[in-house]
């Protein structure tokens, strides 16, 4: 997502029981696969059917209805009783039945840190590092990248079709008119668009058309900021507030754009986040992105905690888009550091967490004692470098009525600041509690000249920042426990904050993002989540012309491009690589593709070290992943670990999901381990006896090659394949091994705890590697 702890978008949403909705809601019925061979208006009635078995009359059957889904699920969305939804779930045919749930919404060098040069086009090539896989892919072009989100402002420089061809044949998707919106808002870069909103509108009533577009128009700027990250035009000498200056680019330049708006702006009486994504309603929108055509889905929606399979609108809409080789690339969440916290952790999406890239936004501060700080900000508002202000700290200025505890001091939360003891002052302000956009804010009320955003020590040296509405910079907290030192040590302490800069080739970088949800995956252990990381700290991206960067009510800023953070920012990014290796290799799977940029992965910063937390401290694979995605590699990786739907849906029988049985597949009274998913990582919790893997590679390199394998695997553990040598004669040539994972003695080993490891195959060209998460007991 997006501003970590802003009001704009936040991935804690906590919503509270409404009594309204206390006897009736919104259900999704699946019943698994359906061939999809039915009219709509026939599978309706079947849905009508069901219904009528729970509802009093047929009117109420039919007016239960909100959704019946052809191409994705079989299955249904309605209006029921926890009563008339317990009676449909006994059903031996219905799968589950489960409530729909509110999911929340979860770039100018970031590209160029990725290895692609800003993305550059084909007129305007230099031909260096990164360039092959653009000419090769020809930037994207015809592939169709659907964009599940809060919508689009389509007048963004970011969507021109200048110099791009006929929208491609295989399209079937339509531009739906609403508020402010009409089909001349599409064209040969926005391709389609469409909203779906009857879940929000049945669980919180009519849409406020004051607040939010009634249409497949972006408000609040995340659609628009994603959608340009994976796909926008190249557009010259972009910049905020003098920073971070550059050529704007998606992934994937020439790529096609189709819009799926399925969030919308919290409702006035449910505090959280501004965008709220119903199940039901992104259903449907992943129904309508298979029968449009999409080969890549770009999902920057998560929840707060892990969710079942079966009972996650998103993991059963990309189960199905998956079986239409439909390349599901979703959020990992942002409810990290915690561990165990991932959201979208099927392994048919490709789940990415969020780091950083090596650019920083330098704002440095100057004290009076002639120390300088180097801090961090974006604010386009600055002080004379030549002026010395006074300056002083927010639990000292508060109002003389304003009670102050240990958990609020020097928090500058609303109305809290004395403008007699503020006017004219720089503030340092702790963070915690209230929004950092609105500490900002109070300090401006108060009169200060300028706001120091300092982290406690929760926070250590995670810079997350904001565009505020004052001359502003943040500081780490080692650097905050100096300026409190300093304001205590003299009578009359001074400070002014200097012009900023932007610097590049930051060292070290990647760093992983606090926020980005950790694993392991709860959902099923045996599944190493995240999948990969990639650049979501402070991404310059288009944005929407009706939101000001802050999204206050007293900031009337109106903002083409602007910064925002957050596993939303990762996704399309590696959205935007995913659609440039589909242009590459079309005949690749959706599996392929994730195999690919999983084994080419590095786990290395630009300084040669392992990856790291914003503390130093060495990062792990529940929270890298594989690593930080190398599209160059990921275009060429030599070997590919492939599976099918109907592997998927084996993983599922053996994953206890029995109730899979219809009539379309029918569970084998004994599938295959879950350990046994042709994945390219794997992880074994409580290890205590010898485990065997099975594991099948494909050639997609050289046409004649010998791989060989090794491996380091964690303290404590053995790994051996079988066998350790795989010979290939042609392209596309399967070779299946085993891996044979064993506990060893080691007293030195701690139990119930994680160690992670790789094992490799390598031809002395191609390094596909594979990473391991092992705990012993």
């Amino acid at each position: 997502m997006n501003n970590i702890s802003s009001p704009i978008f936040s991935l804690f949403l906590f919503l509270p029981l409404l009594a309204s909705c206390a006897q009736k809601q919104v259900y999704i019925v699946y019943f698994g696969e359906h061939s999809g061979e039915k009219a709509l208006h026939e599978i309706e009635e079947t849905h009508h059917s069901y219904l009528l078995s729970v509802k009093e009359t047929e009117e109420d059957a039919r007016a239960s209805l909100i959704y019946s889904y052809k191409h994705s699920i079989n299955g249904f969305s309605a209006v029921l009783t926890p009563d008339e939804a317990s009676k449909l779930s006994e059903l031996e045919e219905v799968v589950s039945v489960v409530p729909s749930k509110v999911h929340t919404v979860q770039t100018t060098r970031s590209w160029e840190f990725l290895g692609l040069n800003e993305a550059k086009e084909p007129s305007l090539l230099n031909r260096r590092m990164g360039d092959e896989i653009l000419l090769k892919s020809k930037y994207g072009e015809n592939v169709i990248i659907g964009m599940i989100d809060n919508g689009v402002w389509p007048e963004s420089r970011s969507f021109s079709d200048e110099g791009m061809g006929p929208v491609p044949k295989s399209w079937k998707g339509i531009c739906q008119s609403g508020d402010a919106f009409n089909s001349s808002h599409c064209n040969k870069k926005i391709i389609g668009a469409r909203y779906y909103i009857k879940d929000y509108e049945q669980q919180f009533g009519p849409l406020n058309r004051t607040a939010d577009f009634l249409s497949p128009r972006d408000v609040a700027g995340h659609g628009t900021h994603t959608a340009s990250t994976a796909a926008g035009r190249r557009v010259p000498t972009v910049a905020r507030g003098g920073y971070a200056s550059g050529v704007a680019s998606g992934g994937a330049p020439m790529a096609r754009l189709a819009i799926y708006k399925a969030c919308w702006v919290n409702p006035p009486n449910v505090s959280g986040g501004i965008n709220m994504c119903m199940d039901a309603d992104m259903l449907a929108a992943i129904d309508d992105a298979i029968a449009d055509g999409v080969h890549v889905l770009s999902i920057s929606i998560g929840t707060s905690t892990p969710t079942d399979y079966t009972d996650d609108g998103i993991a059963i809409g990309a189960l199905h888009a998956v079986k239409h080789n439909i390349v599901v690339v979703c959020a990992a969440g942002n409810s990290g550091p915690t561990p165990a916290t991932l959201s979208n952790p099927a392994p048919w999406i490709i789940t990415v967490g969020a780091s950083t890239v090596d650019r920083e936004l330098s704002s440095p501060l100057l004290l009076g004692n002639g120390t300088k700080i180097m801090g961090q900000g974006i604010t386009s508002y600055k002080l004379n470098k030549k002026t010395m202000y006074p300056l002083v700290y927010g639990g000292d200025v508060v109002n003389s009525n304003g009670a102050q505890n240990v958990s609020t001091i020097g928090r500058c939360l609303p109305n809290t600041l004395s403008p007699k003891k503020v006017r004219g002052k720089i503030v340092l302000c702790m963070r915690g509690l209230g929004s950092r956009v609105e500490k900002g804010l109070e300090v401006k009320r108060a009169g200060g000249v300028g706001f120091i955003l300092a982290n406690n020590k929760v926070y250590g040296n995670d810079m997350t920042l904001d565009d505020h509405l004052l001359p502003q910079t943040s500081v780490i907290y080692d650097d905050a426990l100096r300026i409190l030192r300093y304001i205590n040590s003299t009578t009359s302490p001074t400070a002014t904050i200097m012009p900023g800069k932007t610097i590049l080739h930051k060292k070290p970088a990647p760093t992983m993002a606090p926020f980005t949800s950790q694993g392991p995956n709860v959902i099923d252990l045996n599944i190493l989540k995240p999948d990969v990381t990639a650049p979501g700290v402070d991404i310059l991206a288009a944005w929407s012309g009706r939101s000001s960067p802050t999204g206050l009510p007293a900031d009337h800023r109106v903002i083409e491009y602007y910064f925002d953070s957050g596993t939303s920012m990762a996704t399309p990014h590696v959205a935007g690589v995913a659609a440039l290796l589909r242009a590459i290799h079309p005949k690749w799977s959706s599996a392929a593709i994730r195999s690919a940029l999983i084994t080419t992965a590095e786990t290395r910063n630009n300084m040669g070290q392992p990856i790291s937390d914003m503390n130093g401290t060495p990062a792990t694979p529940f929270q890298f992943g594989a690593g930080h995605s190398r599209p160059t590699k990921a275009a060429d990786p030599g070997l590919v670990y492939d599976a099918s739907f109907t592997d998927y849906i084996l993983y599922l029988c053996s994953a206890a999901y029995k109730k899979l049985n219809n009539t379309i597949f029918k569970c084998p009274n004994s599938p295959p381990s879950t350990l046994d998913l042709n994945y390219p990582s794997f992880a074994i919790p409580n290890l205590n006896r010898t485990v065997t893997i099975k594991r099948t590679v494909t050639n997609v390199g050289s046409k004649k090659s010998i791989y060989f394998f090794s491996s380091r695997p964690p303290v404590g553990v053995s790994v051996k394949a079988n066998p350790s040598i795989l010979q290939f004669n042609h392209v596309n040539q399967k070779k299946s091994f085993t891996i044979t994972v064993s506990p060893r003695h080691d007293p030195t080993v701690k139990k119930n705890e994680y160690g992670f490891g790789w094992y490799t195959w390598t031809d002395g060209h191609y390094i596909v590697r594979s990473t391991m998460a092992v705990s012993l007991v």
